[in-house]
């Protein structure tokens, strides 16, 4: 993962992850990417803490780009990622 943005990365698409458990926001990330072309920019919504160990491990695993991951307070997450190859 890089370093927090100063601004977030544009979207392609957005996937609301709330009020899912793990393991469904990584599921349902894997199934949102799939049908995407290379190089698209997914935005995650997510209120599972999991996620912030999560997300890293399977985009590393997976050869995808994890460009930025904050919390939105309330419990809640954002991230982006860049579908690899």
């Amino acid at each position: 993962m890089t370093e927090t943005a100063p601004h977030p990365p544009e979207s392609d698409h957005t996937l609301d992850a709330r009020r899912l458990l793990c393991p469904m926001p990584i599921l349902r990330t894997e199934q949102a990417l799939r049908p995407l072309p290379t190089g698209a920019i997914l935005a995650i919504l997510a209120s599972d803490p999991g996620i912030e160990q999560d997300l890293p491990a399977w985009c590393r695993i997976n050869g995808h780009t994890l460009l930025d991951l904050r919390p939105q307070g309330r419990g809640e997450w954002i991230a982006w990622v860049q579908k690899g190859e």
